[in-house]
Order: structure tokens, then C-alpha cells, then sequence
């Protein structure tokens, strides 16, 4: 379409359009493009899913490469992403309930506009440092995306979109100060060489979920009693095949343990990706997939740091080092045992990792119909598996963990229970079919 005399050029208008948004004004953006009959008809092109993947990796590079957030907390934050991208697609185009909002956009804007303006407002005010790269992402959303009316109105719906968001996780408990300095004992956690770094993130337990309202709401019972005969089990195991010379685990084991190693978020935000790009799932589906797999991964987290800092429960590595102060005669003592993958500096019981896949499998498993069809892709390996049952995968991931040498098993079988209950209830309760 020509531009009209009166109208600035395109380059000109996305430079403003993107200045407007880096401004994060509530109100009406800084220039008012004039309205024409072409302008005000809707798109006939169907809107691109590409505008949801492409912020999803801009997420990643935003929240992991830029700011560096460690170990599970970046699902916290791709779940505030995800539910805003999914408020402005499904308010304009319909199908879903949205999230916690009642509004609907405006007729005949750009779902892709106000996806990316939600995605752009909602990590800028998180993430301010990473402007530069949030801008210039905006930039090549809607440079996609015919300028006009639709376009202009998309943009502030999802601006929309993202406030609602922030206001919702508005002293949410983010960044608490939660001490946590444990006394050395039997069964109680403590820093792990080689770093014996401190403990990360205590807070992350106290953050009020997105999708149900107390972070105690699923945690579970405590983890076995150090004289039991299920800790003696578990301990066994995890010394025999988890420890760094195990000569008990076979070369596939030791490759699934570090295939799961690669950072969890991450990995998963790669493989929703894939997924819609290989089923072709058009703009609304994949905001939901996104939005119902994050959301129920930001609670699964919450609740495992809930756990993990109630409980203190100590990590293979001491336990098998201290076996011979546990009170248990059936456990052995192995002071030099090292375990194969470096302990992660925080608590182990619940498996945060087991926790997350079995709330985002109770997920897929919804939106599917079982056949998942989930294709993950591991750098630390440099090795794809597929898998179409969500069974088999939490199978293998509990299996990882304990081959890892970082979690007893009983700690991820729990977790992966607690984190299907999670999930289920996000979709009874949560991104369900409109009328």
C-alpha cells in the first residue's frame, strides 16, 4: 500500500513506534498515524505463530544470556512472558479464555503486533539493560507486519497485555530476603565443593504462584527418614551408578545424565519451538502451548524451591561422604566419592528438574492428546531425542538425575508427581476453550 502524503515513512514510523514502547508510557503512543479506509480493513494474511517463537528466543537471550539468571529462575520469568503474549493474541483473535483478564482487543488489529509489543514491555521493565536488543527485536517483529491502523492498534493492545501482567506480579515476593544458613547435622544441607558456593535463590520458594495462590499448596510430605530402609535404598543406588568412576552405569546411562544436564528453561523453550514450527500450529495454539507450559513450569519451581528450603534435605555427595554419621547401619561411608555431574548449590528434595518436566508433560499431554511429539536438543551432548510419550520422558529424566549423581531417587519421583498435579490443574483451571 503507497503511503499516504501525510503519513511519515515506514522506517520513520517503526523508529517512533519502537522509541514509544522503550518509553513505557501508559497511555496513547507519541504520534497518531491517520486513519484511511485501506488501513482500517483487516490483514488477509493470516497472522505468523513466527512472532511467538522468535520472543521466545529473544526471552532466553534477554534472561539467560544477558542478566544471567541461574539454575530454574528463568522459568519464572518466561511464564510473565508467555501469559502476556497469550492475553494479546487470544483478546484479538479469540478461542481461549485469556489469563487472569477479561479484556478484548480492538476489531481488526494485528495479534502479531500485540504479541510483540507485550513480549517487548513486559522484559523491558524486568530487564532495562537489555533495551538495546528488546528494540531492536521489536523492530524486526513489525517490520513484518503492514504498517496502518491494525498494526497501531495491536501494538497498544498488547501493551495492554503486558501491563496487566505486571500489575498482577506486582509484590508477588521476588528478590525476599530469605535467610538460609542451615546447621551442619546428618541430613541437613550444606555448601558442596568444589565452589561450596551458598545456597541460590531462597526467595524463589516464597513467590506467589501464577496459577493457584499459596506456594504451599503442593509441597509435599518430607523426604525419607535417614534410618529408613527407602533412604538406605536410594543411597545405595545413587553411590553405586551416579558416582563420577561408577563402573556400574552403561555409556548410554551416562549420556542421558548429561543430556539433561543442559539448563532445563532453556531447553524447553527450544523444543516448543520446534515443535509449532513443525506442526504448523498457527499464532493462538502456540501462544497457548507457550503460555500453559511456562505458567505451570513457574509454579512447578516455586513449589520445589518451597520444598527444598523447608526441608534442607542434604545431596548425595555429603550423604555418601557422611554415611557413617546418618544413624542408619545399612549405609556405608565413601569419603572420597565424587558424583558425575557437579552438585547444584541448593537442596535436594524435591527434584526441581523431575518437578518442572512432570507439570510441563501433564501440560503437552492435554494439548496433544498424548501424543506429545516433544523434540529436545541437548549442547551439552550435541545430541536430538525425540519423544511421543510423556511417560517414557519423565522415565528417562528421573532416571538421569539419580545417574547424574546429584538426587536420590525418591526425591524425583515425588517431584514428578507434584509437578503433574501442577500442570493438570493449570489446564482444568487455566487457558481452556472460550464460550
Amino acid at each position: 500500500m503507497d503511503t499516504p502524503p501525510s503519513s511519515p515513512s515506514s522506517r520513520t514510523r517503526r523508529r517512533t513506534l519502537a522509541a514509544g514502547l522503550a518509553a513505557l508510557t501508559l497511555g496513547a503512543l507519541p504520534w497518531a498515524a491517520p486513519s484511511t479506509a485501506a488501513q482500517d480493513q483487516p490483514s488477509r494474511t493470516s497472522p505468523d505463530a513466527r512472532v511467538v517463537t522468535d520472543w521466545s528466543r529473544t526471552a532466553v537471550d534477554v534472561v539467560a544470556g544477558d542478566a544471567r539468571r541461574p539454575t530454574a529462575e528463568p522459568f519464572l520469568w518466561y511464564g510473565f512472558v508467555s501469559a502476556a503474549v497469550y492475553n494479546a493474541v487470544v483478546g484479538i483473535e479469540g478461542r481461549y479464555t485469556p489469563y487472569k483478564w477479561h479484556a478484548r482487543g480492538p476489531r481488526h488489529a494485528s495479534s502479531e503486533a500485540a504479541a510483540a509489543a507485550a513480549a517487548h514491555r513486559v522484559l523491558l521493565t524486568y530487564f532495562p539493560a537489555s533495551e538495546a536488543r528488546l528494540d531492536k527485536a521489536l523492530a524486526a517483529s513489525l517490520d513484518r507486519i503492514p504498517d496502518g491502523a491494525a498494526e497501531e492498534r495491536g501494538v497498544r493492545f498488547g501493551q495492554r497485555a503486558a501491563d496487566r501482567i505486571i500489575e498482577l506480579r506486582e509484590h508477588d515476593g521476588r528478590g525476599a530476603d530469605v535467610p538460609f544458613a542451615p546447621e551442619p547435622a546428618p541430613g541437613v544441607w550444606r555448601p558442596a565443593p568444589p565452589g561450596n558456593s551458598a545456597a541460590v535463590n531462597p526467595w524463589l520458594g516464597r513467590v506467589r504462584p501464577m496459577t493457584f495462590d499459596s506456594p504451599d499448596r503442593f509441597v509435599p510430605g518430607p523426604p525419607p527418614a535417614l534410618a529408613s530402609k527407602r533412604y538406605a535404598r536410594d543411597l545405595a543406588e545413587v553411590r553405586a551408578v551416579g558416582g563420577k568412576d561408577s563402573t556400574e552405569r552403561t555409556p548410554w546411562q551416562t549420556e542421558t545424565a548429561r543430556f539433561f544436564s543442559d539448563p532445563l528453561p532453556q531447553q524447553f523453550q527450544r523444543a516448543y519451538a520446534d515443535h509449532v514450527t513443525r506442526h504448523g500450529l498457527d499464532i493462538v495454539d502456540a501462544a497457548r502451548l507457550f503460555a500453559a507450559a511456562n505458567t505451570a513450569a513457574a509454579d512447578a519451581t516455586i513449589t520445589t524451591w518451597n520444598a527444598k528450603f523447608r526441608y534442607a534435605y542434604w545431596r548425595p555427595l555429603h550423604a555418601i561422604r557422611l554415611a557413617d554419621t546418618d544413624g542408619n547401619p545399612a549405609t556405608e561411608a565413601d569419603p572420597a566419592w565424587e558424583p558425575l555431574l557437579r552438585t547444584p548449590p541448593y537442596p535436594e528434595y524435591i527434584g526441581g528438574h523431575c518437578a518442572n518436566d512432570g507439570a510441563v508433560m501433564a501440560v503437552l499431554d492435554r494439548l496433544t492428546g498424548g501424543d506429545i511429539d516433544l523434540r529436545l536438543t541437548s549442547a551439552v551432548t550435541g545430541t536430538t531425542r525425540t519423544y511421543t510419550s510423556s511417560a517414557d520422558f519423565n522415565r528417562d529424566v528421573i532416571d538421569a538425575r539419580v545417574w547424574s549423581g546429584i538426587h536420590f531417587r525418591t526425591a524425583d519421583v515425588v517431584g514428578s508427581r507434584v509437578g503433574a498435579r501442577i500442570g493438570d490443574r493449570t489446564m482444568d483451571h487455566y487457558f481452556r476453550p472460550s464460550g
